[in-house]
């Protein structure tokens, strides 16, 4: 496996790299949001599956006026 990794250029790795930084910090700010607004299934979706970032964009572009539920 290492041997495979050595043989990629030095731009691929980077990519790689910020691509995987990207979908994390996505997804944890869609996670914190769809649990601060109690979007269960919403919430369920985004830890489940791994959708490169497309799917925590998805919900933060759809819930982006509720950010905080009002307190009662």
């Amino acid at each position: 496996m290492m041997e495979s990794l050595s043989n990629l250029p030095v731009w691929l790795i980077i990519l790689l790299a910020v691509l995987a930084l990207f979908d994390s910090v996505m997804k944890l700010i869609a996670l914190w949001r769809a649990a601060r607004n109690n979007h269960l299934t919403w919430f369920i979706f985004l830890a489940i599956f791994n959708t490169i970032g497309i799917l925590p964009i998805v919900y933060l572009v759809l819930n982006k006026q509720k950010a905080f539920p009002e307190a009662d």
